[in-house]
């Protein structure tokens, strides 16, 4: 028995001692930091740092303090007070972006996606995000979107149906999001993987679904122990509450995954030389058994697999977030509303090709406006692989009064990305940049033309290598849901406008009514079917 406290003692005293060493490591890195020359906030608290004050920023509907009071790049405090570099220069965005083999997605971040969508293109870095992202490039071009086109508008036209049935019902007060959500279910099952989840007939009888919802929730749970598991590798071992059903989920989800696959290459396999199907899947399926690609070229079952989640993730939650808040918006500009029906209503069909979608610019100006000023994702994060110095097109004055045309960086170092914040700077799109005004899409101002984007002057779907791959599969379904629901009714909130609150929920950030804190996410409008004079 002595024997065994005497191995416990040394165990404890072993990792006491290797816990200073880390925390003293730590400390002194922090101490020494090059961002020590930057304005920064001051301390907080030790577990969030300055987090709250970055998420308030995030969360506002009204212009924030921060980059007023501090500039366009300083430093903030993240978890357990680790200093973190905030910047919306477009120069050093630019930097940053661009050299993605030497700017990742923190490990933490990574280990955090990969439990809710798995190894898919949006969470691996390096050789293996350039071997996925180059089978699934033709997937996302403009010529597969436009065959799903037909998709997107036959779900639109089913949903502005349901809720025809509401109305005459008396329901003419309804909850939007959850409507849409179930819609963009719909779409990326049938889209992504020729699955049919029949959310908006049959909601919450699906296995897929529920062990997708359950996985989506449990990795919007913030504790303690949480943010634990997430600053170091050690507590990831250990259990917590909700582990063994959040494991339960995800083995629901390989295994109809699996069959998924299994399904899409016999289809593949019996569909030579006729008909080929269309779903995301069977296409990435299809490149990844091309005879052009050599064995160490081809992505493996279990990567092609970790797609499933990913396409649910990125293909699902974003879009309804995006058409949700394009909604919000029309109720708050009514000339706005009024406006857009009318191009809308010009259209001769009630199912428009992607090309007749993409013909409207109204449309396509209430589109950009809205993922400016309500990108799903707020913000991102990424993290220094080595020393480097970043150029900056804004220069900053440190506390000796030098002036500094650039920043020098460590490896290891930590970022954040601020989307929405660079969407909505004041100082590019200037003094109504809060304001939603498709009209400014008709004349951009020359400060725009320096974000950094992949699409549309704004950063809603990053730039650079890793900028977003479904960037036009998630445009052309928002405007084949606005073009089938503004034409068939008119919106009104159904509540106050302060009572509309953004909080962050996992991947997005979703609306909550503060009169309603328990009520989950949601955004009830009035509903009202447009009579045509």
């Amino acid at each position: 028995m002595g024997g065994i406290f005497q191995l416990l003692g040394a165990l404890t005293a072993t990792f006491g001692v290797y816990g200073v060493y880390k925390l003293a490591k730590v400390a002194y890195g922090q101490w020494t930091s090059p961002l020590n020359i930057l304005p920064g906030l001051p301390f907080s608290q030790l577990l969030l740092g300055n987090l709250k004050e970055i998420w308030a920023e995030e969360d506002s509907m009204e212009p924030g303090e921060l980059i007023e009071k501090y500039g366009t790049t300083f430093r903030f405090r993240g978890l357990f007070g680790k200093k973190r570099l905030y910047t919306i220069d477009p120069k050093a965005l630019n930097h940053i972006l661009m050299n993605h083999n030497d700017y990742q997605k923190p490990e933490a971040s990574r280990h955090g996606l990969t439990s809710i969508m798995g190894a898919g293109v949006l969470v691996v870095e390096g050789d293996k995000h350039r071997q996925q992202r180059k089978i699934m490039n033709p997937a996302f071009g403009p010529a597969h979107v436009r065959e799903l086109t037909e998709i997107f508008v036959k779900k639109s036209i089913q949903l502005r149906d349901i809720w025809i049935e509401e109305i005459s019902k008396g329901r003419g007060q309804i909850d939007v999001l959850s409507w849409l959500s179930k819609m963009t279910l719909d779409v990326i099952g049938l889209a992504g993987f020729n699955y049919k989840f029949d959310s908006l007939t049959r909601p919450g009888e699906d296995e897929l679904h529920d062990a997708f919802s359950h996985v989506l929730r449990a990795s919007t749970n913030v504790s303690v122990f949480a943010a634990l598991r997430y600053a170091f590798p050690i507590f990831r071992s250990l259990p917590a509450p909700g582990d063994a059903a959040a494991e339960k989920a995800r083995r629901t989800m390989l295994h109809i995954g699996s069959k998924l696959l299994v399904d899409s290459k016999a289809a593949i396999e019996q569909n030579k030389g006729s008909g080929k199907s269309k779903d995301l899947l069977s296409l990435l399926v299809r490149a990844n058994t091309s005879t052009e690609l050599t064995d160490n070229q081809r992505m493996s079952d279990g990567d092609v697999l970790a797609q499933v989640p990913t396409f649910l993730v990125a293909g699902h939650e974003t879009t309804s977030i995006a058409t949700t808040w394009a909604l919000f918006a029309l109720t708050q500009s009514p000339d706005v509303q009024v406006k857009l029906r009318n191009e809308l209503l010009s259209v001769s069909t009630d199912n428009p090709t992607m090309e007749e979608l993409n013909a409207l610019p109204y449309l396509d100006a209430v589109v950009r406006e809205t993922l400016r000023l309500h990108a799903p994702v707020s913000s991102t994060a990424r993290q220094a692989m080595k020393d480097d110095v970043i150029p900056l097109a804004i220069p900053f004055t440190d506390k000796k009064g030098v002036v500094h045309h650039e920043i020098r960086i460590k490896k290891g170092q930590s970022f954040s990305i601020p989307i929405i914040q660079i969407n909505r700077s004041r100082s590019i799109w200037g003094e109504d940049a809060f304001e939603f005004k498709p009209e400014r899409w008709e004349s951009l101002p020359e400060s725009a033309s320096s974000i950094p984007g992949v699409w549309g002057n704004m950063l809603t779907f990053i730039s650079g290598p890793r900028s977003c791959i479904g960037y036009r599969f998630a445009l052309v379904e928002l405007k084949a849901l606005l073009f089938t629901l503004v034409r068939a009714f008119e919106f009104e909130l159904a509540v106050p406008v302060k009572d509309i609150v953004k909080r962050s929920s996992g991947l997005v950030h979703r609306p909550v009514l503060l009169t309603d804190p328990d009520g989950g996410n949601q955004m009830p409008l009035i509903i009202r079917p447009f009579q045509r004079p």
